[in-house]
C-alpha cells in the first residue's frame, strides 16, 4: 500500500465537539460518494460535526474553504475531489492551483485536510477513495481533526486590558 504511513496516529479527542465543513466537487460520482462516506465516517468516530457543500469542480474547493473560513463558524474542512489525468495541461493547472490555494489557507489558518485524489486513471481513483485500501478522503478527515486539535492546543489565554488594581 504505498502512500500509508507505518505510524498512523490515534484520533485526537476533544472537550468541546468541532464543526467541520466538507466541501467535494462530485465530478466522479461513484468516487464522490465513496469518499464522502469514508471522510463522515471518520468525523463522526471522532466526535465531530459535520455539513457537506458541493462545488463544481477541483478549483472552487478553495475558494469555498475560504468564503466558510471567512463567513461561518467552522473549525476545521475537508477537500474532497478527484482529478484523473487527460489529455492536456488542464489537469496540471487543477492540481497545483487547488493544492497551492489550500496550503495558502492552511498558513493563513484554517485547518484543512486535502482529500482530492490526483491521478492518472480511474483505477487510481477508485484504489485511494476504497475506505479499505488507500482512503484519502479518510486520512484527509483525520488531518483536519489533529489540525483542530493542534490549533486549540496551541490557543493563547487571553489577557486583560487596561490596568491590574491592588487591593
Amino acid at each position: 500500500m504505498a502512500g500509508h504511513s507505518d505510524n498512523p496516529m490515534a484520533l485526537p479527542v476533544f472537550d468541546e465537539a468541532p464543526k467541520v465543513l466538507i466541501v467535494i466537487a462530485p465530478y466522479y460520482t461513484a468516487i464522490a460518494q465513496r469518499q464522502l462516506a469514508s471522510a463522515r465516517a471518520v468525523l463522526e468516530h471522532g466526535g465531530a460535526t459535520h455539513e457537506t457543500v458541493e462545488v463544481p469542480g477541483s478549483l472552487e474547493i478553495p475558494t469555498a474553504i475560504a468564503l466558510a473560513h471567512r463567513q461561518a463558524d467552522f473549525d476545521g474542512y475537508v477537500a474532497l475531489g478527484c482529478v484523473i489525468r487527460g489529455r492536456t495541461s488542464h489537469y496540471d493547472v487543477v492540481v497545483n492551483e487547488s493544492a497551492r490555494a489550500i496550503a495558502t489557507l492552511g498558513l493563513g489558518g484554517a485547518c484543512i485536510g486535502n482529500g482530492i485524489i490526483t491521478v492518472e486513471n480511474m483505477e487510481q481513483a477508485e484504489e485511494r477513495a476504497d475506505a479499505d485500501r488507500l482512503d484519502t478522503a479518510g486520512g484527509a478527515a483525520q488531518a483536519a481533526l489533529h489540525l483542530i486539535h493542534l490549533q486549540r492546543t496551541l490557543k493563547k489565554e487571553p489577557k486583560g486590558i487596561g490596568f491590574r488594581t491592588t487591593s
